[in-house]
C-alpha cells in the first residue's frame, strides 16, 4: 500500500491499474454539455479568477487519452508535442485528444479516435479503464480525460500536421508531488497562474499538468 506520507512515486503498476478500476468509471461525467453544471476541476484550480471567465464561454466538449504504457517495472505516460505551425498552442505538450464529434459514441471513443488520427496508436493496443474528473479550461473546453492501459511494443505514425513528436515520461516522475510546481505568466494583460512539470527539456504545463495533478489526487491519495 502507498504510505500516506509518500510523494506518490512508489505506487507500483499493478496497484495503479487496480486503483483506477476501483475508483473511476466510464460513466460520462455530468456537466460535459450542461451550462448549469460547473466542473470542479480545471484551470481555476491554480487560478480561481478564471472560473468566471470560463463559465461564460461557449461549451466545447473534448476528450483526451492518458495512455499509461505497461512497461515491466516502470510504466510511462505517452505525451505529444503539438506542431509548431498550429494556430492554437503551438509546441505545447499535451495528451492525444481533441473535440468530441457528433459521430463519437462517447468521450472514450473520441479519445481513441483522436489518438489514432494524431499519432497512429491502434485502439487494439489500448484498454480504457476510467474517466478522471471533467476538466474546464479558460477557453470553455470541457475535457474528459480517459485513463487507459497500453500494451508496450506498439508502433506510431505521427500526423505531422498536428504533432511534431511523441514521447514517454515515467509515470512515477509525473506523479511525484515534488515535481509539480505552480508558475505564472502574463496572458492578455493579466497574470495567469498554472501548474507545470519540467522533465529534462520538456515543459509540461497548463491543462496537461492540471489533468496530471487531478490523476494524482484521484489515484494516489
Amino acid at each position: 500500500m502507498l504510505n500516506p506520507q509518500s510523494n506518490g512515486a512508489t505506487l507500483g503498476a499493478a496497484e495503479f491499474y487496480a486503483r483506477v478500476k476501483q475508483r473511476l468509471t466510464l460513466d460520462v461525467p455530468p456537466g460535459l454539455t450542461d451550462a448549469g453544471v460547473t466542473p470542479m476541476r480545471g484551470d481555476h484550480d491554480a487560478d480561481p479568477v478564471m472560473q468566471k471567465i470560463a463559465e461564460v464561454r461557449p461549451i466545447r466538449p473534448a476528450a483526451v487519452l492518458i495512455a499509461v504504457v505497461d512497461h515491466p517495472g516502470e510504466p510511462t505516460v505517452l505525451l505529444t508535442q503539438r506542431a509548431q505551425h498550429l494556430p492554437d498552442h503551438p509546441g505545447q505538450i499535451s495528451f492525444p485528444g481533441g473535440k468530441i464529434d457528433k459521430t463519437d459514441a462517447d468521450p472514450m471513443q473520441a479519445a481513441l479516435r483522436e489518438a489514432e488520427e494524431e499519432i497512429g496508436l491502434s485502439r487494439q493496443a489500448v484498454e480504457p479503464l476510467g474517466y478522471l474528473d471533467l476538466y474546464m479550461t479558460t477557453l470553455g473546453y470541457r475535457i474528459v480525460p480517459t485513463i487507459a492501459r497500453v500494451e508496450p511494443g506498439f508502433t506510431l505514425a505521427l500526423n505531422t500536421s498536428e504533432v511534431d513528436v511523441a514521447f514517454e515520461v515515467p509515470l512515477a516522475f509525473l506523479m511525484d508531488q515534488a515535481n509539480m510546481q505552480r508558475h505564472s505568466r502574463e496572458w492578455q494583460g493579466i497574470e495567469r497562474h498554472y501548474y507545470a512539470i519540467t522533465f529534462g527539456e520538456r515543459y509540461i504545463w497548463g491543462v496537461t499538468a492540471g489533468i496530471l495533478r487531478n490523476m494524482r489526487e484521484r489515484i494516489y491519495r
